[in-house]
């Protein structure tokens, strides 16, 4: 790396796109990512599928409940 850049001919905002969507990571307890990944083997699909299957799940009972 460069001891120093020069920012003077940089544009803010250049890249930033308003409606991008962005991902994030999930870490989950070793146990319970055992867990899933032999539930979503048995049902023939992806941790993230079905952790998001949960997850809906578990928001509309927070909903109905709140």
């Amino acid at each position: 790396m460069k001891r120093e850049y020069d920012f003077s001919k940089g544009v803010r905002g250049k890249f930033f796109r308003k409606e991008a969507a962005l991902d994030f990571p999930v870490y989950l307890d070793a146990k319970v990512h055992r867990q899933l990944e032999r539930i979503a083997k048995k049902k023939h699909t992806e941790v993230g599928d079905l952790v998001n299957q949960l997850l809906k799940k578990d928001v509309e009972l927070l909903e109905a409940f709140s």
